[in-house]
């Protein structure tokens, strides 16, 4: 039904538009165009309705797992690739099933571009309808923002509809709340066209037009134009004309096709009511060969109206009947096409809703699908994630053994070294100390003090301990204790104080309130002065280094 809009307004065009007012139609060419609009209209309905039910069927299909904003960006594509009638479809898609879960922007940003497509097809009861709906919606949720823009755009409706009290009132609301100043433009502009006070809208349209200067010129031929329907209004035509025609210029910079044809049609209309008949048919039919090129309708049927006035005015009666019976067939078009828009908008609202119940459906099944194929590969994942967990267990696990028989393996050849160590060391001492004037019971009585003082972690884990300092506590000398030492524990004073620190070490590492301490700073605690120096003489005693100690530790903690 979208598309027989099309050829029926095209069917208009060419009944009505396409005929050059001071060239006539051949009878063969007559023919053809009735051969092609036959052609058409009867393509136009025999397939039109299966084509949209397709479209339709095809978009429902497609777009049913989208999400809203994604559904929204399609309808936008398609909208500015004047692609109306899809655009239209995706924004109905959106409104009906997804503005409850929609920003608040996004819903009105497809009701308000929905409302503009209504507004070029001249259907202005849904767009009015629309904006006011979502001018409800707006409210109620707090969003004030376009509020402005919504009243400008129902004041622009009125405007169509030539109800000017009430397109001032929307207009005058929508000024107290604009912020913007592009708004703020067209809503001056806007009050002045309705306005019916001289003096009151040449202050808008100044006003607006100061703004528009101020911003880059914004829409500066909108109110040109209406500066010059302002002046034609009061009967001062030359500045009438210097409007137009500046509008006229600044549109065909700004490429705004329909404010060229409406300035053009202005010209045409100030140089009849001057009497400039020749001027004024000029004018006209630029006008007209801008509107015909632009399908702007309302703007021909204007201009067939001066046309016959212009006609009558020269006396030319045939020629006046001619044109105004042009200006009343393109009217009753008009009128036809916003009828057929309602019975439009009915045969899309059946279609949508039979697509959304077999929308619904393919919803329904899509999710059980879905879900199955969610549940096997959850299933899937969790085996994976199983039998991962048992290989890298099972590589872990190889690895400490393998890395723990390395650790055995050092330690047992360091106890080989360490007994041929003493054995050897042991038989030097006995030739060393063989003058030595200490009895067996003086050796074994220094010992056990040795001893005693070695137990005392707070005198041998000061840094600064050394056999000087033993000897002074045990109040004998450094070479008595040496070798007491040497010769009854078979190692030296350094072996010795290394050995008891590294103890110390270790307990302090099994402490639960050590874990918050570093390495480093139990080598400290223990009297070793440097990191370097506690690495290397832990791994002489206990064959590991500290780092594997500690995590060892950890593990046996743990279990």
């Amino acid at each position: 039904m979208l598309q027989f809009s099309k050829i029926f307004r095209t069917f208009a065009q060419q009944n009505y538009l396409c005929q050059k007012s001071s060239v006539p139609i051949s009878m063969n060419k007559i023919r053809l165009i009735v051969l092609a609009l036959v052609f058409l209209i009867g393509k136009g309905f025999v397939f039109s309705s299966v084509q949209a039910q397709q479209a339709q069927h095809f978009i429902f299909c497609h777009s049913y797992d989208r999400s809203p904003q994604q559904l929204l960006d399609r309808a936008n594509y398609h909208f500015f690739q004047d692609n109306l009638d899809v655009a239209l479809i995706y924004y109905s898609l959106f409104i009906n099933n997804h503005s409850q879960n929609a920003t608040i922007g996004q819903v009105f940003q497809a009701y308000n571009r929905s409302a503009i497509i209504h507004t070029r097809r001249h259907d202005l009861r849904t767009a009015h309808e629309l904006w006011t709906r979502v001018l409800i919606l707006c409210e109620d949720a707090g969003y004030t923002r376009p509020i402005p823009h919504i009243y400008y755009n129902i004041g622009f409706v009125y405007i169509q509809l030539n109800r000017h009290d009430i397109a001032k009132s929307y207009n005058l609301r929508a000024l107290k709340l604009a912020t913007d100043t592009l708004l703020l433009v067209r809503i001056l502009n806007n009050l002045g066209a309705v306005e019916q006070n001289t003096d009151t809208a040449f202050y808008f349209l100044y006003k607006a037009l100061e703004l528009s200067r101020k911003n880059n010129n914004a829409v500066l031929y909108c109110i040109l134009s209406g500066m010059g329907i302002l002046y034609e209004r009061i009967d001062n035509f030359d500045l009438a004309l210097h409007y137009f025609h500046k509008s006229v210029i600044e549109a065909r910079k700004a490429g705004n096709a329909r404010i060229e044809a409406r300035g053009l049609l202005g010209l045409g209309r100030v140089f009849l009511g001057a009497n400039q008949t020749d001027s004024a048919l000029l004018y006209t039919n630029l006008s007209i060969a801008v509107a015909r090129e632009h399908d702007l309708l309302e703007v021909l049927m204007a201009n067939y109206l001066i046309l016959s006035e212009i006609n009558r005015s020269a006396g030319h009666m045939a020629g006046a009947y001619k044109h105004l019976k042009r200006y009343t067939k393109l009217k009753d078009s008009l009128i036809n096409i916003g009828r057929f828009a309602e019975v439009s908008q009915l045969q899309q609202l059946y279609e949508t809703m039979k697509a959304s119940r077999e929308n619904e459906q393919l919803v329904i099944q899509q999710q059980i699908k879905e879900h199955t194929i969610y549940l096997q590969q959850i299933i899937l994942l969790i085996v994976l994630g199983v039998l991962l967990v048992v290989v890298l267990y099972s590589i872990f696990v190889f690895l400490q053994k393998r890395k723990l028989n390395k650790a055995y393996d050092v330690l047992f050849e360091k106890n080989l070294e360490i007994t041929e160590l003493q054995k050897n060391h042991s038989d030097a001492g006995l030739k060393k100390y063989r003058k030595s004037p200490l009895t067996e019971e003086m050796q074994e009585e220094l010992l056990n003090k040795v001893l005693d003082i070695m137990e005392d972690t707070s005198i041998i884990c000061d840094a600064e301990f050394s056999i000087d300092k033993l000897a002074e506590l045990l109040q004998s000398n450094s070479t008595y204790v040496s070798q007491v030492i040497n010769m009854g524990l078979k190692k030296n004073f350094r072996s010795l104080l290394n050995g008891y620190r590294i103890e110390e070490a270790k307990r302090l590492f099994s402490e639960p309130h050590m874990a918050r301490h570093t390495i480093e700073a139990v080598a400290l605690e223990v009297g070793f002065k440097s990191r370097s120096t506690f690495y290397e003489v832990f791994k002489e005693v206990t064959g590991v280094s500290p780092n594997f100690y500690v995590k060892s530790l950890q593990k046996v903690l743990d279990e």
